[in-house]
């Protein structure tokens, strides 16, 4: 089980890769260390999104192809979910490393959802420290802050907005796809966006 996991966060990891830099620019072997898998690897997996007719080498040749296929294959995040009064105001002081995503996210990005609940990826490694920044002056249990453990290559990408750091655009797409409801209009929205420009790319 531990092996298929692993194989899943791989293929996840090329998949971010390809979507972020899709217009075929980058060597395989650029993509491999980006991705932080073996060489031998991402060729396979190259091979196998060449035969689905999502991608031809490195060049992306199906966007929306490759966010569903993602979307079939992505693994579930560990979720912790806590109620606090200023979650923004407690990222914005956070020395520890975080990447909002969903509602939050795409609200900074596009401005569609109403940013009803803060959904923010952490490392493993921190999860204890964001617990304790969280319930310092907050509670435990659910409500608008949702804190996500997954693999640490989820921040490739990541970047900055209005001081606040926001997933990579093609991982918040699937996130707001997996999310459901009216999610997936932003997440429709955002790869009208997104799309055309990064396949027609040269």
């Amino acid at each position: 089980m531990d092996e298929v996991k692993s194989r899943g966060k791989l293929r996840e990891r090329i998949i971010r890769v390809l979507l972020v830099e899709p217009n075929g620019s980058l060597t395989k072997y650029r993509l491999a260390k980006k991705a932080q898998c073996s060489f031998p690897w991402t060729h396979e997996f190259l091979l196998k999104l060449k035969k689905l007719n999502l991608a031809d080498g490195t060049k992306v040749t199906n966007y929306h192809g490759l966010i569903e296929y993602w979307l079939q294959i992505k693994t579930k995040a560990e979720k912790k979910e806590y109620m606090h009064k200023d979650p923004l105001g407690l990222l914005k002081d956070a020395e520890l490393p975080y990447a909002l995503t969903t509602y939050q996210a795409e609200n900074l990005v596009q401005r569609y959802l109403f940013p009803s609940r803060t959904d923010l990826y952490i490392e493993r490694k921190d999860a204890e420290e964001w617990h304790k920044l969280l319930t310092a002056e907050g509670l435990v249990g659910k409500g608008n802050v949702r804190i996500l453990i997954a693999d640490s290559h989820v921040f490739y990408g990541s970047f900055k907005r209005q001081s606040l750091t926001v997933v990579c655009i093609p991982q918040l797409t699937v996130d707001l796809f997996e999310e459901g409801g009216v999610c997936t209009e932003a997440a429709e929205k955002l790869l009208q966006k997104v799309e055309q420009p990064a396949v027609s790319t040269q």
